[in-house]
């Protein structure tokens, strides 16, 4: 709900001095909660403890991003890990997983403030994650987890305004969210179709030179996506045929490129939590 009129990263600030003396950050590697933690940082200084969870289904470069912003932004940075696949409801991947898994990130959140001696979590929703489908995001605030960002109205376009004002190197980073994100809402989510998925995306970044790249683990068949404004970089037969030959040596029957570019599919997975 908005409460307040954003004021950019002075607003954030201010509202890290007018709620806490310090605070947890739940910083991911991307944009929004990187923008978050700097406030909390400018705000509470040595108060402010950003915390990454590495929970079996971020990717390496997500982890990789987490570590060099935390110290781009010279906040205290606590890695923690646990795995999401010993919880049975998450594994099972119905129209609640993100829940789930917030639930449990949640918590560990908890714990992590109480062994600290803090009692503010936040995290990095803005104002137009609220215009999507996120129970993640119910299932954080049932867990005492608070946005400052929604309470100032701050939406995504600013976010990114804030972060390349503030010199941010990650201020234009595409979104992102868990390796889980990519496999079809009912199909069981496992280790091998992680690492399959990490491993494919990595390959069509490295073949076509794309920025983002998303690979829809649909059993047989490998769907591809890459930003719209990428598209044209995939229009090349001999780089086609590599990545055919590269994603069927890891166990894809079939891999189609989908045409209409990330985020244009009517056939987009349940439960993409993208930050």
């Amino acid at each position: 709900m908005r409460v307040a009129k954003s004021k950019g990263l002075d607003g954030l600030v201010d509202w890290f001095i007018s709620n806490s003396d310090s605070a947890v950050i739940a910083l991911s590697g991307g944009v929004d909660s990187a923008v978050v933690a700097l406030a909390a940082r400018k705000a509470l200084g040595d108060r402010a403890l950003a915390i990454t969870a590495d929970y079996k289904t971020l990717s390496q470069e997500e982890l990789d991003s987490a570590r060099s912003v935390a110290k781009e932004i010279g906040i205290a940075h606590r890695i923690i890990q646990y795995d999401e696949l010993e919880n049975p409801e998450f594994v099972k991947n119905d129209g609640l997983r993100c829940y789930h898994c917030r639930t449990e990130l949640g918590r560990h959140l908890a714990e992590e403030a109480r062994k600290a001696g803090i009692t503010l979590m936040v995290d990095g929703t803005n104002l137009d994650d609220l215009s999507d489908y996120r129970p993640g995001i119910r299932a954080l605030r049932e867990n005492g987890v608070r946005s400052p960002m929604v309470e100032l109205g701050i939406d995504k376009s600013e976010v990114r305004a804030i972060a390349r004002n503030s010199g941010l190197s990650i201020y234009d980073k595409p979104s992102n969210a868990c390796l889980a994100s990519r496999i079809p809402t009912g199909t069981e989510v496992t280790y091998e179709k992680l690492q399959r998925i990490e491993s494919s995306e990595i390959i069509v970044k490295t073949i076509f030179g794309v920025r983002l790249a998303r690979v829809r683990d649909h059993g047989e068949v490998a769907r591809v996506e890459v930003g719209r404004d990428e598209l044209a970089k995939m229009f090349d037969a001999d780089r086609l045929a590599l990545l055919d030959k590269k994603l069927k040596e890891l166990g894809f029957k079939f891999v189609s490129i989908d045409a209409a570019g990330y985020g244009g599919s009517k056939l987009a997975i349940v439960g993409d939590q993208d930050e």
